[in-house]
């Protein structure tokens, strides 16, 4: 199968390139090299033998170029993280959302009916909660009062009380509190309505925390993994928001990676024209504060700070079950959380 990867070129997609050219497929690049996620670099012909189209997904013309021949789409071209402030909220939008719609409109002409989309947990925003009084419920966004007072458990909006964290699924309610997340469930929206209108097929892959070999070091657009590998790497101990109490999934890149390849196989399996999301998670959650511990520990680094400090549109817990992903995508991640950040601990980052 031909197969285009956008931003292909980054830490995800760079290991889902090599994925599916290992897997047989005859695999394309188009990146933009955004200074974001590659600082410095130089712009390269292939990777890996792979052919590097430089150009921008928001260009129709660049689109069609890269669309010639192609069967599929692995569409992993995207601002990623909390960003610095405000102030990128236009660029989110225009890489995020434009770009998505960019491309999609491209893939109607070139009668392209297969797509596989990088999206993200942050579409849930906070995840499942239950109040002992009132059962599950839905937390309102957690107010800066509390946070500045060091409550950082979401409340039941009934009775104020802490509420006990549970796991979601891909059928619960979306709710985004970042601008990043608002981009990613809009993309999920508009990569709906083009498989819809088209007749096609599209997945969405909700990944959970990335982390693995080839991240970008600490920027304000790295992951929380990152950020941490680099503050040990100063001699520095990594700065732990909140309390660390904080629950996440960290799932390594290459487990995303085989991630993509199984839902690319699985599309043509599925008879009903739309979107189809998974969650892709190790199922092995941890706090925050406990995965700066396993890192701090394998660089033989100093142990790390809890801070109190919070940024607001942060969600305090966010773990959710990978069950549908291994019932109808036979996808399970293989890599333990403590193997993978041990190994991460030497592994090389971009610049």
């Amino acid at each position: 199968m031909r197969v285009l990867v956008t931003g292909g070129a980054g830490f995800i997609g760079s290991h889902v390139v090599a994925a599916l050219a290992a897997a047989g497929h005859d695999v394309s690049v188009l990146d933009s090299l955004h200074p974001a996620a590659h600082r410095g670099e130089r712009p390269a012909a292939d990777l890996d033998g792979v052919t590097v189209r430089l150009g921008d997904v928001r260009d129709r013309d660049t689109v069609d170029a890269a669309l010639d021949g192609v069967d599929a789409v692995v569409h992993q071209a995207a601002m990623v993280g909390m960003g610095v402030d405000l102030a990128d909220l236009p660029e989110y939008v225009g890489c995020n959302d434009l770009g998505t719609a960019v491309l999609l409109a491209g893939m109607a002409r070139h009668s392209i009916r297969r797509l596989v989309l990088a999206s993200s947990m942050v579409v849930y925003g906070e995840g499942a909660y239950a109040c002992d009084e009132h059962g599950p419920v839905r937390p309102t966004a957690r107010r800066r009062d509390d946070l500045s007072a060091g409550r950082f458990e979401p409340r039941c909006p009934r009775c104020d009380s802490p509420l006990r964290p549970g796991v979601v699924d891909e059928d619960d309610r979306l709710e985004p509190r970042s601008v990043y997340a608002a981009t990613k469930l809009a993309q999920e929206h508009l990569a709906d309505a083009w498989a819809r209108e088209s007749g096609a097929n599209a997945t969405a892959l909700r990944y959970h925390n990335v982390y693995g070999p080839g991240m970008p070091r600490d920027t304000p657009y790295s992951g929380v993994a990152a950020i941490f590998r680099s503050a040990l790497e100063r001699g520095a101990a990594p700065q732990v928001y909140e309390d660390g109490g904080q629950r996440r999934d960290f799932v390594h890149v290459h487990d995303v990676a085989a991630a993509n390849l199984a839902a690319l196989h699985a599309l043509d399996d599925r008879d009903t024209p739309g979107i189809r999301a998974y969650n892709i998670a190790s199922g092995r959650p941890q706090t925050v504060a406990d995965m700066a511990t396993t890192l701090a520990c394998a660089m033989a680094g100093p142990a790390p700070r809890v801070t109190g400090a919070f940024r607001a549109g942060d969600v305090r817990h966010i773990v959710a079950s990978p069950r549908r992903a291994h019932d109808e995508l036979g996808f399970t991640a293989t890599v333990p959380p403590a193997t993978g950040l041990a190994e991460f601990a030497t592994a090389p980052l971009r610049a």
